[in-house]
């Protein structure tokens, strides 16, 4: 009786406690004298009144919060059956991006947080907002709407003018290219792009709905008097494990290697309730800076006074003539390619080539054309003098501009001895170029079935370098990188060769990366027919398993020297299918490249064999690692000859390979063995 009463007069102190918290109701229209205003980093507030977070300086960060904390969360009593909850609360400000030149950064964010100190921001990407050592802590409680003016790849944006819903994290929850809508004369909602880096005011409206967990936010220019009827971003997020009791509101900005002035000219706030609204007419002026004139070179003719001067008209038109092809060949800077380093200017490149004539012309991929080059010697640094394959992927697709993101991404910061070496890019209007090293000895495709017509076979121990320098450079990619890697078309054309031979992996075009840790996304499925796994035609979900798939095809192509589904008059040879058959029949080694002439290792040439056919195995759950795989293959574990003899019925559903679904994969004592549900053999 008495444990009942004190929990009713602890349910009776908190709902007084709620109830007496009073409501946050503010507005600034305009900055100066604004009381509880509190400012750190680069904020200062004008003369004329504007809330400037950052000016047009490198690497700056800017903090401005409303100096009392607000009540957003609240805490029932748990013995009752309360639960956690937040308030509702709605805001409203004008903000302005201003950039001198051709581009600028990184944008803003309307932030609430635990704390005004926002410990281990960071400027440039992270907004001021997080950090390298921060960001994606559940521990933050930080919950922002970004109004981001740059790309960046690693935080999984894909358009440097948008908006964002984040959560402990600058990778958005939600994100929309800036937008808003207007109803048109049929009655039908109709998009209008925003351009936030434009030196034009805009308006934002952000609104949560702590009872149905609802969030909208929408922006405008402040020359659209009213606001938009539907919103850029409606979505569902409970905040309540984000919001503690009470938070703090406000907004944060940085500036990276290119800046902008961020400025915040009016902001309203109110808890519970509507915002007020804010009165456009009496917004504080932004200083404009002067925009340099662009150079621009003028030539003025004189030939009025001298009729006779026909070799200054003639030195006129060459020099137009010059000009002319100069701008054409000149570059166009757009904001996310500041972001990668590596860029190599167009003339260079298209010198280099020497206008991509068809004498330098190398092969064509799938998106474009190779092309050989040799860059000048004017710059100092690797990669200028030497030798280079120019990738020039096929424009105006955006099959063939999302292969040149993923390369310039993923490839351009990878360093490998096995991976083909991205020297550097280049975009020039719907051109997209990528730049390689120069791997004289061409793919290994063409070696086993190219150079095969002209007698040049490649030897065993070419073969089984090859094989362990693919499988060191997806081992790279799959565990030893800062992400996981994953090359979705690894193949015998995609294998280069070095002067000494030496295999390199290539063409990062269909890659995926993802954390280490985390699951891959589901995308489109892609990659070259007889070495794509079976699963990808029911999960369309790109792992490290589908890699081992694709590898183990390359594995029986190197070793037998035919190609992993051949056309036959009545029916597809698959070869990993061909491969198990000889196994059944007892003599494995049949299946080598008749081509060698019994001049190669048995012992290898069954390792590569049986492992093979391991990294087939239908279930992706039953292939080994590209770990074990190179453990295999430098001896340090034993993979043996009768484990890969134990195969399933031959004729079992099959998509380009083997249904080995009755076999477990299991790794102990330094051995790989398989064992079957039928018994085996």
């Amino acid at each position: 009786m008495a444990a009942s009463g004190a929990a009713l007069c602890l349910s009776v102190l908190l709902l007084i406690a709620v109830c007496c918290r009073s409501d946050v109701d503010f507005i600034y229209q305009g900055f100066q004298h604004a009381p509880n205003l509190s400012l750190d980093g680069s904020a200062s507030v004008l003369r004329g009144g504007a809330l400037r977070l950052t000016n047009d300086s490198e690497r700056l960060v800017g903090h401005a919060f409303y100096g009392s904390p607000v009540a957003l969360g609240t805490v029932g009593d748990s013995q009752s059956g309360g639960g956690h909850a937040v308030s509702s609360f709605s805001t409203a400000f004008v903000f302005d991006i201003v950039t001198v030149g051709t581009g600028g950064g990184h944008g803003l964010a309307f932030v609430v947080a635990p704390s005004r100190a926002l410990p281990g921001a960071s400027p440039e990407i992270y907004l001021g907002v997080l950090g390298p050592n921060t960001i994606g802590k559940v521990s933050n409680h930080v919950f922002a709407v970004e109004f981001d003016t740059v790309t960046d790849l690693g935080m999984n944006e894909t358009n440097g003018n948008h908006v964002g819903v984040d959560v402990n994290s600058l990778v958005s929850n939600v994100s929309e290219q800036a937008a808003y809508y207007t109803t048109s004369a049929g009655g039908e909602d109709r998009k209008v792009p925003v351009k936030l880096e434009s030196a034009q005011q805009i308006q934002a409206w952000i609104d949560y709905d702590g009872g149905s967990s609802l969030l909208n936010v929408t922006v405008a220019p402040v020359s659209v008097t009213d606001r938009p009827h539907r919103p850029l971003i409606s979505t569902k997020l409970d905040l309540r494990s984000v919001f503690k009791e009470n938070m703090y509101v406000g907004f944060s900005s940085a500036t990276g290697k290119l800046a902008s002035s961020h400025y915040i000219l009016a902001w309203s706030f109110r808890t519970n309730g509507l915002a007020q609204p804010i009165d456009l007419r009496r917004l504080p002026k932004v200083p404009r800076q002067r925009t340099p004139a662009p150079k621009v070179l003028i030539i003025k003719f004189a030939a009025v006074a001298c009729a006779g001067t026909i070799t200054l008209v003639a030195a006129a038109m060459v020099t137009v003539l010059w000009l002319r092809r100069r701008a054409a060949l000149a570059d166009k800077l757009e904001d996310w390619e500041l972001e990668h380093p590596q860029r190599i200017p167009y003339m260079e490149l298209y010198k280099a080539a020497r206008g991509f004539k068809e004498s330098g012309f190398l092969g064509s991929g799938g998106f474009g054309h190779v092309y050989k080059g040799v860059l000048g010697r004017r710059r100092s640094g690797s990669g200028y003098g030497d030798e280079v394959a120019i990738k020039r992927i096929s424009s105006g697709t955006k099959q063939g501009m999302r292969e040149f993101v993923a390369e310039v991404s993923s490839l351009g910061r990878m360093r490998h001895r096995n991976l083909v070496e991205l020297r550097g890019w280049c975009k020039h209007d719907q051109d997209l170029l990528l730049v390689y090293e120069f791997m004289p000895n061409g793919s290994l495709d063409a070696h086993l079935f190219g150079a095969a017509e002209q007698g040049k076979v490649l030897t065993w121990a070419q073969r089984f370098g090859v094989i362990r320098g693919v499988a060191r450079g997806l081992l790279y990619l799959h565990e030893e990188w800062e992400h996981v890697v994953v090359h979705r078309d690894v193949k015998a054309n995609n294998v280069l060769l070095g002067a000494d031979m030496g295999a390199r992996l290539g063409d990062f075009g269909l890659a995926r990366l993802h954390e280490h840790g985390a699951a891959p996304g589901t995308t489109r499925v892609a990659g070259t027919l007889g070495y794509m796994a079976p699963e990808l035609t029911v999960t369309s979900r790109a792992t490290t398993a589908t890699d081992v798939f694709s590898f183990g095809a390359l594995l029986l192509e190197v070793a037998c020297g035919r190609r992993p589904v051949e056309r036959g008059e009545a029916a597809d040879v698959v070869l990993v299918r061909w491969v198990r058959g000889c196994g059944l029949d007892g003599d494995l080694l049949r299946a080598v490249d008749p081509r060698l002439d019994g001049c190669y290792d048995a012992a290898e040439a069954k390792l590569v064999l049986c492992l093979g056919m391991v990294c087939s195995l239908g279930r992706p759950e039953a292939r080994p690692s590209m770990r074990q795989v190179c453990q295999f293959l430098n001896g340090e574990k034993v993979l043996p000859e009768d484990a890969v003899l134990v195969f399933s019925d031959p004729d079992s559903s099959v998509f380009l390979g083997p249904v080995l679904s009755s076999m477990t994969l299991s790794s102990s004592g330094g051995t790989m063995s398989l064992a079957s549900q039928h018994g085996g053999r």
